[in-house]
Parts: C-alpha cells; sequence; structure tokens
C-alpha cells in the first residue's frame, strides 16, 4: 500500500511540474509573440530642414530638424488601416549665411533679416511640443517591423522655444553669442506629414501650413522637413 501511495505521489508530483513547466512556457512564449510585434509605438526622425517662401537674399548651410514621438495605434478591425496619435517634440536648426535675424528691435513687429559678415556661423533654431495625427497603412498589420507601410497626417505643436545662436572670432577670441525672443514666431504650428517606408526604416516629409513668423511680421515662411524615419515597438 506504502508503495501505491508513494507512485501515486511521484505521478502527482511529475504532473504538477510538467503543469507548471507548460504554463510557465505559454508565457514566456506570449511573451516573446508580443516583443516581436510591433505597432510604431516610437518613431523618430532626421531631416533635413527648409524654408519655403524665404526671402531670395538669404541663402543658407546644412540645415537639421531632428522629431522624436510616442504614438499609441488605434487598428481597424479586419483591415490593413489604422489611425495613430501621440505626442512628440521637434527641433530645428536652420543655418543662415551672410544674413542675421535681427531681433533687437523691441517696439516693431516686423521680422528683418540683415546682411551680416560677422559670424562664421548663424542659425535660428526652434522647438516645438507636438501632437502628431495619423492614418496608417501596413502591409503586414500586426506587425510594424515588417513589410511595406505608409502614412498620411497632421501635427499640431506649440512653440516652447526660439532662439539665434551666432559663432564668430573677434580680437583672436571665439564668441557665441545667443538670443532668445519668441515676440516674432507664431506661438503655434500646423503641418502636414506624410511618409513610407519597408519594417523600421521609412522617409518622409513635412510642410507648415501655416507661416514660420506671425501675422504682422512682413514675411511668409513657411518651414518643411525632409529626412528619414526609425521606428518600433
Amino acid at each position: 500500500m506504502k508503495k501505491v501511495l508513494f507512485t501515486l505521489g511521484l505521478i502527482a508530483v511529475s504532473v504538477g511540474v510538467f503543469a507548471q513547466d507548460n504554463v510557465a512556457g505559454a508565457a514566456v512564449g506570449k511573451a516573446k509573440e508580443r516583443a516581436s510585434y510591433s505597432r510604431d509605438f516610437l518613431m523618430i526622425q532626421l531631416s533635413y530642414d527648409g524654408w519655403a517662401q524665404a526671402p531670395d537674399s538669404l541663402k543658407f548651410g546644412l540645415n537639421r530638424g531632428f522629431n522624436i514621438a510616442l504614438m499609441y495605434d488605434f487598428p481597424i478591425k479586419a483591415t490593413k488601416f489604422s489611425f495613430a496619435g501621440g505626442l512628440g517634440i521637434s527641433t530645428s536648426s536652420v543655418i543662415l549665411k551672410d544674413h542675421i535675424l535681427d531681433m533687437s528691435n523691441g517696439s516693431s513687429t516686423a521680422v528683418r533679416f540683415e546682411r551680416s559678415e560677422t559670424y562664421r556661423k548663424y542659425k535660428v533654431a526652434t522647438t516645438y511640443l507636438e501632437i502628431p495625427l495619423e492614418f496608417r497603412f501596413r502591409q503586414v498589420p500586426e506587425n510594424a517591423n515588417k513589410g511595406f507601410k505608409a502614412a498620411i497626417g497632421a501635427k499640431v505643436g506649440m512653440l516652447v522655444n526660439a532662439h539665434t545662436k551666432g559663432k564668430n572670432t573677434l580680437g583672436g577670441e571665439k564668441n557665441i553669442i545667443k538670443e532668445q525672443n519668441r515676440r516674432f514666431f507664431n506661438p503655434w504650428r500646423f503641418a502636414a506629414t506624410a511618409r513610407v517606408g519597408y519594417g523600421n526604416i521609412g522617409v518622409f516629409g513635412a510642410v507648415n501650413l501655416n507661416p514660420l513668423f506671425k501675422d504682422n511680421s512682413g514675411v511668409d515662411v513657411r518651414p518643411y522637413s525632409i529626412g528619414i524615419t526609425l521606428s518600433g515597438l
């Protein structure tokens, strides 16, 4: 009798261990499955930035931009389409050659670009806190890490920083002059966006629908960006 009970006990323990292994294996399998899927939760973009409709006298250097956004995906059931919205930050640095943006006049609203050879490098920089929105297509709906994908959308941005930064050498010393002033800039930006890609890499474009500077500034500059997108998670 003791042998029978001992044998049954061993069988019960073995079954319990086997069941636990199966449950643990299933949990690990599901975790791996979830980890292998992506809905483009994170987006990082590097770009060349330009100014459309800028004054003809302006010449530009290697302008650059950087965007990062966290976006939540809302799939449309039984389709390859989805909507996405989130929160992001974008920065832009536009390099001016032989010109500066004069922000010293506190009484005027007019934006003035003046010719100057004082600075060997001069940039106009902006930073926005943004809400990006997209209508998305994915060839592989359940996993954005695979296949062709495309998206069109828009983003609304709130200006959180605007400044100019100039570098020169006077008297043998290197100088950096930075002036922070948002008075001439529109406090909001509205931009149209589009991107296409394959897997985690793609290209994108964005263009402002409203001017960079305020309506009474006398300048109708419309920033745009063209670059690459890295996405995943």
